[in-house]
């Protein structure tokens, strides 16, 4: 993806929890790997590095059973650490009132992907009536890739607010690829998304996530993609879109896109 989400990392998820304007922007920061590995958790110094995780973990699961404040101290730990044993703590939280206690449980059940959970999320994707929440859920959704959950972040894509449909497209990819089918139907609904988004970087997002499924596709599919992002290349207003689709052509050895990138050197248009 584009420079931001390559080199970004998020803040401690103790601010994120307590200030949605903070949340919003680091939701909409673009990364590589797991967006919660940098989480500054502040606990007991004097743990041992072998013992710190046992120890964070028991603290957490205490917190889980208090009240709220305490529960978002211990959900800020299950969005840094995996424990089986949080799941049936995690799962009613999706149902609190409160978004900032809803939208911390969604990201430790990306974290923590609890089958039990599939459902809720799924609802919450479509129905939740905040935004930031709904946000949290697209990301989450893409730990889940052998859910059902590709229609409704399909349907996020093509019908939720920008930021919202910034992570569905991302999510995408990842359902995609686990398998053929599925890599083929996000396809489809990425380029759709990819000709109609007016949203610079939700089409800079689905040309990252088609780049990464094109392995994946039949050759039809892939000769569409290709045309794609070549048109986007050539024609779109957005200098950043254009860039975006320049670097996934790179990294795709096909006959047409090497005569495009010849013939735009030629003409001293490729920079």
């Amino acid at each position: 993806m584009k420079d931001v989400r390559k080199n970004s990392s998020l803040d401690s998820l103790a601010n994120l929890a307590i200030d949605p304007d903070v949340l919003a922007r680091e939701l909409a920061a673009e990364i590589s790997g797991d967006p919660l590995d940098d989480l500054d958790l502040v606990f007991d110094e004097t743990s041992s590095d072998g013992s710190k995780a046992s120890v964070e973990c028991e603290q957490g699961l205490k917190w889980l059973k208090q009240g709220h404040e305490e529960r978002l101290q211990g959900l800020r730990v299950f969005c840094e650490y995996r424990d089986p044993r949080s799941l049936p703590l995690l799962v009613p939280l999706l149902q609190e009132p409160c978004p900032v206690e809803r939208m911390s449980a969604v990201y430790a059940l990306g974290r923590n992907p609890c089958d039990r959970a599939v459902e809720i999320l799924m609802q919450i994707l479509l129905k939740d009536s905040n935004a930031y929440v709904r946000r949290a859920t697209a990301w989450s959704l893409a730990n889940y890739p052998n859910a059902p959950v590709i229609e409704p972040l399909v349907k996020s894509l093509h019908t939720d607010v920008s930021a919202v449909r910034l992570w569905a497209s991302s999510s995408l990819a990842e359902i995609g690829l686990s398998s053929l089918e599925k890599a083929d139907y996000a396809a489809k609904e990425l380029l759709l998304s990819l000709k109609i988004d007016l949203e610079p970087g939700v089409r800079s997002n689905c040309i990252w996530s088609l780049g990464r499924l094109y392995n994946q596709l039949s050759q039809n599919r892939k000769d569409e993609l290709v045309e794609a992002i070549i048109t986007i290349l050539l024609n779109d207003v957005e200098p950043s879109v254009r860039y975006e689709a320049r670097i996934s052509l790179e990294q795709i050895d096909n006959p047409k896109v090497n005569e495009c990138f010849r013939d735009l050197s030629i003409e001293g248009q490729l920079i």
